[in-house]
């Protein structure tokens, strides 16, 4: 099953590699359905944030709005130095400097399965950053060795198992040295021993001081780990705020139903 991420002993490695990430007034509707309904958020540098709530709420429309997979409709992102007034026209360059910034792991894990796990995650860093093929799979062994994996780079994503996948996924990512990083329910589709392999290297990722910003159905993750709880239902921010107080005493009668359905099942 593959070894699980060591903690990082490099104090330079604990450095705070991230930024600040704000929406204001984010809306998203598909025909009559209004998906996102004047949402604003803001994620300072080094922060987790956790977004959590019942299916259909728009936290993964939310998340693919930051990096634009989805277009708003109305609103304003921005991320770092970066500002995107969904209302005007994007250039090329304003979001090829936006996505530059910004790393995304999704709950498929969207591998190249003719490629080996060494150049799944060395060809972007060749297409993306220009770098060459020696200076791009050197940092891809670098982030194998980092997410538990340096004896895989030779596999296959069909020989490797779901969470192997999706570290895999994380390691792809973190080789275009992303100041956020989004995740989309990265362990949905696994079960519970696998996902614990991809929390690990999250949770790793969180004590550097990485801005992460993730969608999940992991309360204890959620509770233990970010600093920064959004809870949404019915495309608005039910509340936020200090993940303790939320989960010990929600404000709204919405967080309190689902957090008891989620935690006494």
């Amino acid at each position: 099953m593959g070894t699980v991420a060591q903690p990082v002993t490099d104090p330079a490695a604990a450095k705070s590699t991230g930024m600040d990430v704000s929406l204001e007034h984010i809306v998203k509707a598909y025909g009559e359905h209004v998906v996102l309904d004047d949402v604003s958020l803001s994620v300072r540098e080094g922060e987790v944030c956790a977004i959590i709530g019942p299916s259909g709420a728009g936290k993964s429309t939310l998340l693919r709005c930051i990096n634009l997979l989805e277009r708003p409709d109305s609103g304003t992102i921005r991320v770092g130095d970066t500002t995107i007034d969904a209302g005007q026209e994007v250039g090329g360059k304003q979001l090829h400097g936006l996505r530059r910034q910004v790393g995304m792991v999704f709950q498929s894990f969207n591998l190249f399965p003719h490629l080996t796990v060494l150049r799944n995650i060395a060809l972007p860093q060749e297409r993306v950053l220009g770098r060459s093929r020696a200076e791009a799979e050197d940092r891809a062994m670098e982030l194998l060795q980092r997410v538990g994996l340096g004896d895989k780079p030779a596999q296959y994503p069909s020989r490797c198992s779901g969470g192997q996948q999706q570290r895999v996924a994380i390691a792809r990512a973190l080789a275009l040295d992303p100041k956020v990083m989004l995740f989309d329910e990265p362990t949905s589709a696994l079960d519970p021993e696998l996902g614990l392999e991809v929390l690990a290297v999250m949770r790793e990722l969180a004590d550097e001081g990485m801005t992460m910003i993730v969608v999940t159905h992991e309360m204890q993750f959620a509770r233990d780990v970010s600093d920064h709880l959004i809870v949404m239902g019915h495309g608005t921010v039910l509340e936020e705020g200090q993940p303790e107080k939320i989960f010990t005493d929600p404000a709204t009668d919405r967080t309190r139903r689902f957090l008891r359905a989620v935690l006494e099942r």
